[in-house]
């Protein structure tokens, strides 16, 4: 039931819009029964020349009506008859015109919020969501997912309201015109609603598993398309394919699962209104014959009853797409429902710029809820001006300590603080405003490379970007470029070599100014004569700032003010270069096997 909720919250933002919308729907649908029910006269007044019958006790302003059609001249009324037919079918579609387009600009309102709800969500949330899921995945949520819910408030909920009140217009018809024969319906009405019912239970699980599919199609594409060069390298492309295939086929399986109850609908709807049309014959066909019902009601009755068959079906068509949209609905409200682990506090302060120190008091962190210590009892005080290197094996958790001072991620104990205040009572602005990131997995944006180094400070001034640039020494192949600094360089900077990326990086640090300094193994990736200029460019970043070097191939590691040497998550030694080789055996061993010239 919530889940029903859910969805139909969805439309509260615009119920006036949908107000007005489901009124035009209403009105629409009786001139839909007005049509149909224009038979009587033509039938019986103008070809036949006969009175209408009608066997039921009508009401009052029925009866004034038929009276009104029996003593009126046919010819008259047979000149009448076609404009009022093209009135009514004017009126009609302007009422379907205007509630179509209503229902459309509430629909594409309600996912274009809805879409931006979620990847604002998406945004708010912290880094250990996203190291759980695939991208592509959560791009589905955003694309795939959203689509559904777009076609059941779209259609879906234009149909149950349009043939629910065309099916009660044909009801009160038939009821009125008669009543015992009308009764046949409601004995024959449930034995369409259970197979229908079924039917979508089954379209929704079916459709939670094509939604599941359609996420592994998203990775595998977001996977091998980003991933190109690795593909090609390793001459892997028949294995992608051959696993697209398999998941692009077991796609294909549900959907024909899908699409095979889906066709059922239509011949149990036909078979409804097949067995109505033959009771009605055997029984109101010999009222005809005896002069106890006109021609022309009879066939009004009739009508109605087929006309009763679309409704029903379309009815079915919506209950099978309502399910899969609850499906889709269950997953997007997974995102939305999602808390993230790090949170700002609502009364949090801006922090200003740093004073004396960064420290970490007894910090303890694990990415999981379990004892598996990343970091265990780590305390550290980093001056400012300070260029402090941190060493230690892979995977001893060099990575997650820097990620702590950005306030990625939170510890489970101990505390993380610039000059002396807890960074869980500062803003997430006012904290990442200071601190600049060069990492070894250079992002950059599929987008100029003005862009990518202005990025977060959309306003720098020309000048100043390229004065970064050539700080990086980054400008002389910016100018070598097709169209320089305004160069579109591809998702990822694809079209960009692995030390121009790092570069590129570098300047869009320099233009951010941040006094603090992160590296995590900035160069550990490039070749020689890119580390080269890149670790050049990385000196004239670093002055003046309060740097926190991972360090694999730095030259500036003896230079370092600090030296914080990590294993198994805990400090085993701090200093200088020249005491960790004396007092440190794993420092002197890192060292020997790793810095040694």
């Amino acid at each position: 039931m919530q889940n029903y909720l859910q969805l139909i919250s969805l439309l509260k933002k615009y119920k006036k819009s949908f107000c007005i919308a489901v009124g035009a729907m209403l009105i629409a649908s009786l001139f839909r029964v007005f049509e149909l029910s224009l038979l009587v006269p033509l039938v019986d007044r103008i070809f036949n020349n006969r009175q209408i019958i009608v066997p039921n006790q009508i009401p009052p302003f029925l009866a004034d009506i038929i009276h009104y059609l029996n003593n009126i001249d046919s010819r008259v009324l047979f000149k009448l008859m076609p404009f009022v037919v093209l009135i009514g079918m004017l009126v009609k579609h302007a009422f379907i015109y205007f509630y179509q387009y209503l229902i459309n600009d509430i629909t594409q309102k309600i996912i274009r919020d809805l879409r931006q709800k979620l990847y604002i969500k998406l945004q708010s949330l912290s880094l250990d969501y996203f190291s759980k899921r695939k991208t592509g995945e959560l791009m589905s949520r955003i694309t795939y997912d959203v689509g559904i819910i777009n076609n059941a408030v779209s259609y879906s909920v234009t149909d149950l309201f349009v043939q629910s009140f065309t099916l009660l217009g044909f009801f009160v018809t038939v009821f009125t015109i008669h009543f015992k024969a009308a009764l046949v319906i409601f004995f024959v009405f449930p034995m369409i609603i259970f197979p229908l019912v079924m039917i979508g239970r089954k379209l929704r699980k079916l459709s939670k598993s094509s939604q599941q599919r359609m996420a592994d199609i998203n990775t595998i594409l977001l996977e091998t398309i980003s991933g190109v060069r690795v593909v090609k390298a390793f001459s892997t492309e028949e294995y992608e394919i051959d696993r697209f295939r398999h998941k692009n086929h077991d796609f294909y399986k549900l959907a024909m699962k899908r699409i095979k109850r889906l066709l059922l609908l239509p011949p149990i709807t036909e078979l409804f209104g097949a067995i109505c049309g033959i009771i009605m014959i055997l029984w109101l066909g010999k009222q005809v014959m005896d002069g106890a019902l006109s021609f022309g009601i009879f066939m009004l009755f009739f009508a109605c009853i087929m006309s009763t068959i679309n409704p029903i079906k379309k009815l079915g068509n919506v209950n099978a797409v309502t399910q899969q949209a609850l499906s889709a609905n269950e997953r997007i409200h997974e995102v939305l429902e999602e808390e993230p682990t790090v949170k700002e506090k609502p009364q949090a302060i801006d922090i200003g710029p740093i004073r004396n120190e960064i420290s970490l008091k007894d910090v303890t962190f694990s990415y999981s809820d379990t004892d598996d210590w990343v970091l265990r009892n780590i305390n550290l005080d980093i001056n400012v001006g300070q260029l402090v290197a941190i060493v230690g094996p892979t995977g001893t958790g060099k990575s997650t300590l820097v990620n702590l001072i950005p306030r990625f991620y939170d510890p489970q104990k101990g505390t993380v603080g610039i000059d002396g205040m807890d960074l869980r009572e500062v803003t997430f602005k006012s904290l990442r405003s200071q601190i600049g990131i060069v990492s070894q997995e250079t992002f950059l944006f599929n987008d100029t490379v003005k862009a990518n180094i202005a990025y977060g400070n959309p306003n720098v001034p020309q000048d100043q970007i390229e004065r970064a640039a050539q700080q990086a020494y980054a400008h002389r192949f910016i100018v070598q470029m097709p169209q320089q600094y305004n160069t579109i360089i591809g998702d990822r900077g694809f079209r960009l070599s692995g030390g121009e990326k790092q570069r590129i990086a570098i300047a869009r640090a320099i233009v951010k100014n941040a006094p603090i300094l992160i590296l995590d193994e900035a160069t550990s990736q490039l070749d020689s004569e890119s580390e080269r200029f890149v670790q050049e460019a990385l000196d004239k970043l670093m002055q003046d700032r309060t740097v926190i070097a991972i360090a694999h191939r730095l030259s500036t590691i003896r230079q370092a003010d600090k030296i914080i040497v990590l294993e198994l998550g805990q400090i085993v030694g701090q200093g200088k270069h020249e005491e960790l080789l004396v007092s440190c055996s794993l420092y002197k061993r890192l060292y020997e096997t790793q810095f040694q010239m």
